[in-house]
């Protein structure tokens, strides 16, 4: 009998049995029903829902969170969406956690019900509840005005002392998987507000108190002032260039020579002509400024080749596109797979310049980060673009990143170039050929100043992040092991 064509290679059959093991437990009856009633079967089994039965079996050293601070959630958000013109920027959960939120819709302020509560204080702890529930983070200055979504609860302290401690506890890996414990649904998990209000929180003393919360403050001081260093630099690099010679485009499209498709590039995709990059393009060389190619001022360009993804807890931490334009990210993937030969196209230094390389276009793609000391020792993904100083060079990588990474007179021109249709994609040439402007020596290393002091601020706040979890994950595995609290 034919076989049929598969999309994958057949499996190996097995005769070896068994060649695995039925995850299983036993458990008192009484335990499902109590509380919540919970059915499932996933989150009895998880780690979680041990760990958080181990701390309700103790008689002191704890309480809820409830007890310590207010949980909450907007209602669903029923919005009217307008131009940008009219509306008020709104962020969807996840574009909460970038370094630098950038709306991709605007509402009607008017048609919003309860706008008022959409609105986050700066300092508010958000978690996230539908999807990848759990993740936590502050409110920063990067959100203030803007609406954000509700799928992100609100944890506010009942006493400021407790802030810092409460955040560090949300952090904290085994905190994470007692929230994950607790998620429903099928196909997209979510947390209700009394799953938090549940959720078993380890008290701590005044003095260790006071610790996390001088942490906290400095991680939210150090991204406040990273985002007030980057708008700085980009009103100054557009206060030297000047303003496009013209709008971006609308939705009826756009016309182009047809004499400019047949330079050296002969590009024959749409977007490269795009009225928004071409007024960017022409903004940067109006006057007879001298400018430069990428080539001419970097040690190199380049995309490490793939390799084979081979994960396990000994391995190096894995960054993908998107986590490197995140604060502190979730890293749950470890490369076993490079060998220390192979390691060093993966690897980066401080100072080198990080551009994601293959995305959507309203997505990751064409972002520029400058790598910092959080960034080393791990291993990025092939889909980020690498552009390496010169030892001794004549142009500082935070300005380059800042002609790069600007919003009108940057980004846009990195874009022009993608090509593909599913998942864009920009070559390691049209990078290379981007025309870089010079300014006043004055000028440029003001701008570098703010952008290189920006990104040392932001790799910092990340290393803070990651403190204040391992230190927060050490003093809830010490209350558990502790006898004296059973």
């Amino acid at each position: 009998m034919a076989i049929r064509a598969r999309l994958s290679a057949p499996r190996e059959i097995r005769e070896d049995w068994p060649y695995h093991r039925l995850l299983s437990a036993s458990l008192p009856a009484s335990m499902l029903f109590a509380g919540d009633r919970r059915m499932e079967a996933e989150n009895i089994l998880a780690s979680g829902f041990a760990t958080k039965n181990a701390i309700l079996a103790k008689r002191a050293g704890w309480s809820y969170l409830s007890d310590v601070a207010k949980t909450w959630q907007p209602n669903r958000l029923k919005g009217i969406q307008v131009s940008p013109d009219f509306g008020t920027p709104f962020l969807a959960a996840t574009q909460v956690f970038d370094v630098r939120p950038v709306p991709r819709k605007w509402l009607s302020l008017e048609r919003t019900g309860d706008h008022t509560q959409r609105f986050v204080p700066e300092g508010t702890i958000l978690l996230t509840c539908s999807g990848s529930v759990g993740r936590a983070t502050i409110a920063d200055k990067s959100v203030q005005g803007i609406l954000i979504s509700h799928d992100l609860l609100r944890i506010e302290a009942k006493q400021p002392s407790d802030h810092g401690w409460i955040y560090a506890y949300l952090r904290a890996p085994t905190v994470r998987s007692m929230m994950t414990s607790a998620r429903y649904g099928h196909m997209i998990k979510h947390l209700e507000v009394s799953h938090l209000d549940a959720l078993p929180f380890v008290e701590l003393d005044p003095d260790r108190k006071l610790e996390f919360d001088d942490i906290v403050k400095e991680i939210l001081s150090s991204r406040n002032r990273a985002h007030g260093l980057v708008t700085f630099a980009e009103e100054e690099y557009t206060k030297a260039i000047g303003p496009r010679a013209s709008e971006p485009m609308g939705q009826t499209g756009f016309t182009a020579d047809a004499s400019s498709i047949f330079g050296r590039g002969r590009r024959l995709d749409g977007n490269y002509y795009n009225p928004t990059a071409r007024a960017a393009e022409i903004a940067v060389s109006a006057g007879g400024r001298k400018t430069e190619k990428v080539r001419d001022l970097v040690e190199a360009v380049f995309v490490p080749g793939r390799f084979k993804h081979v994960y396990g807890p000994e391995g190096l931490p894995y960054l993908d596109s998107a986590q490197v334009l995140e604060v502190a990210p979730d890293i749950e993937k470890y490369v076993l797979s490079l060998h220390a030969e192979k390691q060093a196209g993966y690897l980066v230094r401080e100072g080198t310049l990080l551009l994601p390389c293959s995305g959507q276009l309203h997505g990751v793609i064409g972002n520029v980060v400058l790598a910092g000391k959080w960034h080393e020792n791990k291993i990025l993904t092939n889909h980020i673009l690498r552009i390496v100083p010169k030892n001794k060079a004549d142009i500082r990588i935070g300005y380059l990143q800042a002609v790069l990474s600007h919003p009108t007179l940057g980004r846009p021109r990195i874009l022009r170039g993608t090509y593909g249709s599913s998942v864009p994609e920009l070559s390691v040439r049209d990078i290379e050929d981007m025309a870089v402007p010079r300014l006043a020596g004055s000028v440029e290393d003001k701008i570098a100043d703010a952008m290189e002091e920006a990104a040392m601020l932001t790799a910092n706040a990340n290393s803070l992040e990651d403190e204040v979890a391992e230190k927060a994950e050490s003093i809830l595995r010490e209350f558990l092991l502790h006898k004296s609290g059973a």
